[in-house]
């Protein structure tokens, strides 16, 4: 069996270097290519190099076809600006892709629904094996404690993050609201303040906290009277993300065109 070849979207980002070393590592896989912006200083730079690593031939690049041709799979780790030409090329090339961009408006989750009729595709707003754990434990617990269990979702990144509830937040919301059997937009609290009254029966509330250079913490909280329960995520590497990532690029180049997830990626029972 040969290498995986896989394109990296945002190769000069954190998330893309950090993904680059994970596939230079990967005896299974090799770089395809590695897309930058038009007006990036690493267009052309050796994508070994951008990384710190040995030159392995393939260069950074604006053209976007490119990348796609010379690839296998996409590993996506850009912003929500460029997210709709890259899906577009993604299906114009019936490209298997991973998407781990978060920030992502609806009107965008529903492209990602439609390109699924096409492509096989991963989105995930977080490619860690322990937070898709958690999302597994947080869906069984919210279904196993009576609906009086009041719960919300803490999540703690660094000052630099620019979307707030965090991605992985919003689906360990999503997770609960499953469990439960609600629909997540009628019982989802995304922020508080001023005098918000008594809290509805079956909300679901968040909080983000911004400062530093936190990676990323989690705690969903389950408060009944007289006891509560809290589970919580810490991440002290992002590295964790580029080797998920890299798993999900493996798992999604041998399957049908749809629409999966890091559950389907490791395994779990829905």
């Amino acid at each position: 069996m040969g290498q995986l070849k896989v394109g990296i979207i945002g190769a000069s980002g954190r998330m893309g270097m950090m993904t680059i070393e994970a596939v230079i590592d990967d005896p299974m896989a090799s770089i395809g290519g590695g897309l930058v912006r038009q007006n990036s200083p690493m267009v052309g730079r050796d994508i070994g190099s951008i990384v710190g690593r040995a030159p392995i031939a393939i260069a950074a690049t604006h053209d976007i076809a490119k990348v796609f041709s010379d690839s296998d799979v996409i590993i996506d780790f850009s912003l929500p600006d460029a997210f709709t030409e890259i899906l577009s090329m993604a299906v114009k090339t019936s490209t298997p892709i991973v998407i781990g961009t978060t920030g992502l408006t609806k009107i965008q989750e529903d492209t990602i629904k439609n390109a699924a009729r096409t492509i096989a595709l991963v989105y995930a707003s977080n490619t860690s094996l322990g937070i898709n754990l958690l999302f597994a434990i947080i869906e069984q617990i919210s279904r196993a404690l009576p609906t009086d269990f009041d719960i919300d979702i803490l999540d703690f990144h660094h000052n630099k993050k620019i979307d707030a509830p965090s991605g992985t937040a919003l689906s360990l919301g999503k997770a609960a609201a499953k469990g439960r059997e609600m629909n997540f937009d009628e019982v989802a609290k995304l922020s508080r303040e001023g005098e918000v009254g008594r809290r509805p029966s079956g909300e679901i509330g968040f909080a983000a906290l911004r400062g530093g250079n936190v990676i990323g913490e989690h705690s969903v909280i389950f408060a009944g009277a007289g006891e509560r329960l809290e589970v919580s995520h810490k991440t002290s590497g992002r590295e964790i993300y580029a080797a998920g990532a890299l798993r999900a690029a493996h798992w999604v180049s041998n399957q049908s065109n749809g629409l999966y997830s890091m559950r389907d990626v490791l395994g779990l029972k829905a």
